[in-house]
Order: structure tokens, then C-alpha cells, then sequence
């Protein structure tokens, strides 16, 4: 059955790229209704903006909705992740500003958040977006594609020049509680040679080496504290794969392979899917299919601790 949370939770913090402060509200919402953002800050006009790919105003930093008013809210993808991975389908999200905060750059305490308070079941079946065809996408040497498969599938590689990240690569089928288990604690990161220009632009402004992202130089790891594990970064872009791909409006049934890929590049991956043929369908999920979605199987035992 579709579900939502028990009651509601807030999270306060910065925004990483804003460096603004900001409350984001989890609140229960109905069968069918979706996730929902709504800017509580905005006195007039139309507040809502939806959690949906084709509200996304592509940005290879963050990823940013944005509502045919031109209100936007920046920076969702680590609570969009939290969400799907705690098989959550309907919500309304409250945030007092623009961006998301990051808190600690994962989406360890989202998770933890949600499932403190609870799920509550709904009386109205799952649905997904089964897909059908292979679908990819190209951007120089990066790639995304997404295939038919029985459960949502998550296969990452990167390669970066700085010896400390490498190349690296991961796979994970997202059921029994594995967003939770193996990728919801890793940080966002980036290389040290990168900071100063972001933040040169009026970008990275609430980023806290150690804090709330993980930085790289060469062969070493800045950040005080180090690595949460040795192949963070690449499962911290599955984190984000996931955030993204929950924007799909539904739960998908795929095979997603990102190479290189970042967060535009994968809403241009989802733009794609529904713009071919014949290449989805929306499905309403039996007790086997919900069972090989993201979120079932969560073990709150087996959730990091907060760090």
C-alpha cells in the first residue's frame, strides 16, 4: 500500500550553496497525492512546486525544482533520496527559504528523522513506473542509461584525477533496506581546487570541510575526521542517483547505470525515458513488486548512527 509518515518532523540547518538558514517540515499527506514542496515563506501567489522531473531546472551542482511561477527551491536530492529509500510516496514538504538544508551533506539524518517518526499505510496500492525499453543519454564522456529490470537497480562508476578518489564503482539492488544500510551516510564532496572558484561565484557558501561535505586534494583527505567509507564518494553519487531518479513521480522498475553522470544529466536521463514510445508504464504493484522497491525491508537496527 502507498504510504506517508506517521506525523511531522523538521529539519533545521544551512543551505550548502546559499549559506542561507532554513526549516524544512515533513507532514503527512494523502493517497495520491505525491510529494509536494510548499515555500511557507512566500506570502502571495502559488507556494507549491513539485517533486517531479519535468520541474527540474537543470544544474550540474544541485538539483533544482522550480514551478511555472518561477519559484524554486534548490538543493532537494539528499532529502528526495532519504525519501524513496524510506519508501515514502506521499508528503508535504514545508521549507521556509530556497535551498534544502544540507545538514551533515548525506542523508543519514532524514532518514533517521522519518523513521523515528514512523510509516503509515494508505489505502490505495503502490504505483510504479515499470520500464519497458532501454533508454540512454550522453554528455562528453558521461552517460546515464535506464533499462527494464524486475526492482530498482543502482550501478555507478566515476573516475576523477585526484588519487584519494580514484576510480571507483559500485552496484546495489535498492530493496531490504539498502539505501539505508550502504549509502545513506556517505557526503556529498568535492576537490579542494574546486572550492575556492564555487565559492568565487556565490556558490558552496554554507560548505564546512568535515561538517557537512567531504573535500579532496590530490592524494589526501582534508576534511578532519576522513572518509565514513573508503569508497564514499562513488556511493554518495548512488545517493544522489536515487534522490533524482524519486523524481521520476513514482517508484521506478529499472536498471539505472550512471557514468560519470551527474544531476542534470540524469533528469535529461528521465526526460528521455518518458519521451519515448512505449518506453514505461505505470503499473499498480502487487505484494511481490512492492517488496522489490526501494524502501522495503528497512530495518531500523540497521541504519547508521549519526555521526
Amino acid at each position: 500500500m502507498q504510504t506517508t509518515i506517521k506525523s511531522a518532523v523538521s529539519f533545521s540547518g544551512t543551505g550548502l550553496h546559499s549559506g542561507q538558514p532554513a526549516t524544512v517540515t515533513l507532514r503527512p499527506a494523502s493517497a495520491h497525492h505525491g510529494i509536494w514542496f510548499s515555500r511557507s515563506d512566500v506570502a502571495v501567489g502559488d507556494r507549491l512546486v513539485p517533486a517531479r522531473w519535468d520541474a527540474v531546472n537543470r544544474s550540474p551542482l544541485c538539483t533544482k525544482l522550480e514551478n511555472p511561477t518561477g519559484l524554486s527551491i534548490s538543493t532537494v536530492e539528499h532529502l528526495m533520496a532519504a525519501i524513496a529509500g524510506c519508501g515514502i510516496h506521499n508528503l508535504l514538504i514545508e521549507i521556509d527559504g530556497p535551498e534544502v538544508p544540507i545538514l551533515d551533506g548525506s542523508s543519514l539524518p532524514f532518514v533517521r528523522g522519518i523513521m523515528q517518526r514512523g510509516l503509515r499505510q494508505l489505502a490505495a496500492p503502490v504505483m510504479a513506473f515499470e520500464v519497458l525499453k532501454t533508454v540512454s543519454v550522453q554528455d562528453g564522456d558521461a552517460t546515464a542509461t535506464i533499462s527494464p529490470a524486475d526492482t530498482l537497480q543502482i550501478d555507478f562508476e566515476i573516475d576523477f584525477a585526484d588519487a584519494a578518489i580514484g576510480q571507483q564503482h559500485k552496484s546495489l539492488i535498492m530493496n531490504n533496506g539498502s539505501f539505508a544500510r550502504e549509502l545513506c551516510d556517505s557526503r556529498t564532496f568535492c576537490r579542494q581546487a574546486d572550492v575556492e572558484a564555487m565559492q568565487a561565484n556565490g556558490l558552496a557558501l554554507g560548505g564546512e570541510a568535515g561538517e557537512n561535505a567531504v573535500v579532496f586534494d590530490g592524494d589526501a583527505v582534508v576534511s578532519p575526521g576522513g572518509l565514513r567509507h573508503a569508497d564514499e564518494p562513488v556511493r554518495h553519487k548512488m545517493l544522489d542517483a536515487l534522490g533524482d531518479l524519486a523524481l521520476a513521480g513514482a517508484p521506478l522498475l529499472g536498471h539505472y547505470e550512471g557514468k560519470r553522470a551527474g544531476h542534470s544529466l540524469t533528469n535529461t536521463l528521465l526526460r528521455a525515458l518518458f519521451a519515448t514510445p512505449d518506453a514505461v508504464r505505470l503499473v499498480a504493484c502487487d505484494a511481490a513488486q512492492t517488496a522489490r522497491l526501494p524502501g522495503s525491508g528497512l530495518i531500523w537496527g540497521e541504519i547508521p548512527q549519526v555521526a
